[in-house]
């Protein structure tokens, strides 16, 4: 049995390399989410970008500042990106990534969970060579909060726990790679 080897096409290659770092984006914004770090959420973002999240629409920078403003409320946050799909034209770029973001709070010392699943649709734009959002959109599909039920991790002293900011263990290995 003979097995033909198809070349591959540069523009592939390319398409690729452009989805690679359009996806960095979104893993990007989720972390610096998580560790409350505004400079990093901005980086994500051309300076002329656009959002909408319904309770905010305008500039991106701005938004960065209201969302870490209100995500500092929470006793601790946990963004994560699901699939995504992200289709490449030369320098521009739209993208649909589905997203589920917890947020625990304290009220009233009775903690809660509220769960977040949307989607944010997105159009990139590759500036001197660097792709960044130019606007983003986010959608909620479902939401839901329901009291805490994890009194074993706060209890147990055993399991490394996630910390808002630079004390965060994946800071600490990130930033020795500098």
């Amino acid at each position: 049995m003979t097995t033909e080897v198809m070349p591959i096409e540069s523009a592939s290659v390319q398409t690729m390399i452009d989805q690679h770092h359009i996806n960095r984006l979104s893993a990007d914004y989720m972390h610096a989410l998580d560790r409350l770090d505004v400079e990093a959420l901005k980086q994500v973002f051309h300076q002329d970008a656009q959002v909408d999240y319904g309770f905010f629409k305008g500039s991106a920078i701005e938004f960065c500042e209201v969302a870490i403003g209100s995500l500092k409320d929470f006793e601790a946050t946990h963004h994560s990106i699901c699939q995504s799909r992200i289709d490449v034209f030369g320098e521009r770029a739209h993208g649909e990534v589905y997203l589920q973001a917890m947020h625990r709070s304290n009220e009233n010392d009775l903690p809660k969970d509220f769960t977040v699943w949307g989607r944010y649709v997105d159009e990139y734009e590759k500036r001197d060579g660097v792709w960044k959002i130019a606007f983003r959109a986010e959608i909620f599909d479902f939401v839901r909060e329901d009291p805490c039920t994890d009194q074993w991790l706060r209890e147990e002293e055993a399991p490394l726990r996630g910390k808002r900011g630079d004390d965060d263990l994946s800071r600490i290995v990130f930033n020795k790679k500098r």
